[in-house]
């Protein structure tokens, strides 16, 4: 006999996600990312420009650590500690002091991240919630968004300018916007702009949270690539930074291990506890012979840092130069992995996202389209700098074949 009761349920079964996710704008990455893949399987050559994934190999050191550490049945259970394991920390202080001749206890004030982009996703709900406001610069790495969001906050952007203005308008934010911001996000060498600068804006920023009690997160994902002899500063060079702020870094860029999910944050002892905290509850750790190998590349590999910088400065010229002789205007950055590139007045008015579209089906080259950054970020594209330099050459030879023909 039918149930009665069964007979009124909807044929249809459906999912109710929550607002939060709701509220997230479209990966526009992922919509450029499967057209690029259809025409790979189509046997399209596209240059991809687009994602901010280096290509050139890991330092050999690091892979044979790994391969060794891999074949040794303890470390092929959960790591013995969720926040990295001893060694590996130590070696992050030692980094730092040799590096920027910042002191740091091993045991409270570094925590090991899957990335960076996993720890300041955590690190947002560690510190914000409902009716918390955070300020970002804008354009910015879409976790600096989004990671606030996600936690409940508000976010406040700023248009990024030279640091006399960014300054100025960081202050006039902090002491007009209601709630008061709680956390200030930056991000120097800056992703997508390359936008750098030194450690006097650094001092006045530590000057401007003390005095107003907001806490600074300083994503330094590109610390070993600056270009032109300039040396990117850490936050965590001026007195009292580790007062009232912290540092996340990562091995992805410096050492060509982005695949390897490895970062780490130092600073604040007390944001690095709420940290811990919450990743406790979400994760197990990294596995540990990737841990392993990471000691090696901070220890022994920082002269593979160092040509890896050289070759991006090499990449740059290269690319900047051709779009200059095309009719671009472009500026050279200082450090990081990127070229921010405004769109020829021909296309603006297409928008970064439909003209992104045109150079991936005309040109065959694959760049982000800037509005992915922000609205702050739409009339530009950036470009990856992850490609040989032959491949650079002929991206430029194709992109003026299909914009100036």
């Amino acid at each position: 006999m039918r149930n009665s009761k069964l007979e009124t349920v909807p044929q249809e079964f459906t999912i109710e996600v929550a607002g939060r996710i709701k509220r997230l704008p479209p990966y526009l990455f992922g919509r450029l990312n499967q057209l690029k893949y259809e025409k790979r399987n189509q046997g399209i050559d596209i240059i991809d420009l687009g994602m901010g994934n280096p290509n050139d190999p890991t330092p050999p050191p690091v892979v044979e650590k790994l391969c060794e550490a891999v074949q040794d049945p303890k470390n092929h259970r959960y790591s013995v500690s969720a926040i990295g394991i001893p060694h590996l920390r130590r070696e992050v202080a030692s980094f730092y002091q040799r590096e920027w001749g910042v002191e740091l206890n091993p045991r409270k004030e570094v925590i090991c991240t899957i990335g960076s982009k996993e720890g300041i996703s955590h690190l947002c709900l560690a510190l914000l919630g409902d009716g918390d406001t955070t300020l970002v610069p804008s354009p910015a790495f879409p976790v600096h968004l989004h990671g606030p969001e996600l936690a409940g906050a508000e976010v406040t952007t700023i248009p990024l300018k030279d640091e006399e203005e960014l300054l100025r308008d960081i202050t006039h934010a902090i002491e007009t916007v209601h709630p008061r911001p709680k956390v200030l996000i930056l991000n120097f060498p800056h992703n997508p702009t390359g936008r750098t600068v030194e450690l006097g804006f650094f001092e006045e920023i530590v000057e401007l949270a003390r005095r107003y009690n907001v806490i600074v997160v300083h994503d330094f994902a590109y610390c070993c690539l600056g270009f032109d002899d300039y040396r990117p500063p850490s936050f965590l060079q001026v007195k009292g930074a580790k007062d009232i702020g912290i540092e996340f870094n990562t091995f992805s860029k410096s050492f060509n291990m982005p695949g390897w999910r490895l970062g780490f944050c130092v600073g604040n002892h007390q944001m690095i506890d709420a940290l811990a905290r919450i990743k406790g509850y979400y994760d197990y750790g990294i596995f540990p012979p990737v841990q392993v190998a990471g000691i090696i590349a901070l220890r022994d590999c920082r002269k593979y840092a160092e040509q890896q910088a050289h070759i991006y400065q090499q990449r740059r010229d290269i690319l900047c130069d051709g779009l200059t002789r095309t009719g671009w205007e472009v500026e050279k950055p200082r450090a990081a992995m990127f070229v921010w590139a405004p769109i020829k007045e021909k296309y603006r008015s297409m928008g970064s996202v439909e003209f992104s579209y045109k150079l991936l089906n005309e040109a065959r080259v694959s760049v982000a389209p800037g509005v992915a950054f922000g609205e702050d970020g739409e009339g530009f594209v950036r470009f990856a700098l992850v490609e040989n330099e032959l491949r650079l050459k002929q991206a430029v030879r194709q992109i003026h074949r299909a914009l100036d023909k």
